[in-house]
């Protein structure tokens, strides 16, 4: 069954007149007429009655005017959301992040990029840098958000925020009660790191600025899930890293500690594959609107 076939008898069944159909579709009326005779043939009955006098649709005709003009919606539809996920517009884009970019960079550019673009549906995966860098390179993800630059020319990035690191402890800890303490204090405390294949910008950095200051760092236990991080520290009394100085305090929760004296800064990078899709350009664009961060 042809699609024009379709076209040709609704447009026949709305203006119940032959020459205003044809005019309505820019066909001449021979064409117009062939079209629904080949529709009759292969539906096997006859849609239309026409006499010198009118034309009107036999009840077949009628049924059939009913499912016709959902095919045509349906069809309209399909049409549109293709247009729609070639343009960007709609379809699904899978993210990934890090904590500061989640609630700093992608809670601004979401909701900026639904108001733009309703039809994109964003899938959110929060993971450490080199968790994200794997899953990038094999496909899993279309975008991510780690700190530092991506150690490989196969993806692009660019910086979105830069941010001081902290000291993480627990609440019976003795640097609990203080707002800041200077770095060089690190020296004296039990750490709590993680493996530097999970987020090298972030461990290069807690490490350069100890050779900086000419200090030595005691690294007891390595935790490379934040949330177990957050459960060791609290348990025990040891000092960790954050990325943010605004994680949110619960009972119970790590006690944010901010650094000083050098302070150590890092740069959460958004980065994605150099063939990029519609719907990253539509994420990067509704970055780009949406910053600049703090």
């Amino acid at each position: 069954m042809e699609f024009r076939h379709l076209v040709s008898f609704l447009a026949i069944a709305d203006e119940l007149h032959f020459g205003r159909a044809a005019n309505k579709l820019h066909l001449a009326q021979p064409s117009l007429s062939q079209h629904l005779q080949r529709l009759e043939r292969e539906v096997g009955v006859k849609l239309v009655a026409r006499t010198s006098h009118e034309v009107r649709l036999t009840p077949a005709g009628v049924a059939f005017q009913t499912e016709a003009k959902q095919i045509l919606e349906q069809t309209g539809k399909a049409v549109q959301a293709a247009r729609d996920a070639s343009a960007g517009r709609a379809g699904t884009i899978n993210i990934g992040y890090n904590f500061p970019a989640g609630h700093r960079v992608l809670r601004p550019t979401l909701m900026r990029l639904n108001a733009t673009h309703p039809g994109l549906i964003a899938h959110l995966w929060e993971r450490r840098t080199g968790p994200q860098l794997k899953s990038l390179l094999n496909g899993e993800l279309d975008i991510g958000f780690i700190f530092g630059t991506p150690p490989t020319n196969e993806l692009h990035s660019r910086e979105v925020l830069r941010l001081p690191l902290a000291a993480i402890v627990g609440e019976q800890h003795a640097w609990a009660a203080r707002a800041q303490v200077s770095f060089r204090e690190l020296e004296h405390q039990a750490l709590v790191l993680f493996r530097r294949t999970q987020s090298p910008a972030m461990y290069d950095t807690i490490v350069t600025t100890a050779e900086q200051v000419r200090i030595s760092l005691k690294i007891v236990a390595e935790v490379d899930d934040p949330g177990a991080t957050a459960l060791v520290i609290s348990t025990r009394p040891l000092v960790g890293f954050a990325s943010s100085l605004e994680r949110a305090r619960t009972v119970g929760s790590p006690v944010t500690v901010a650094l000083v004296d050098p302070v150590p800064m890092l740069s959460v990078h958004v980065v994605w594959r150099p063939r990029r899709s519609k719907v990253v350009d539509a994420l990067l664009d509704t970055l780009e609107e949406a910053g600049p961060f703090h």
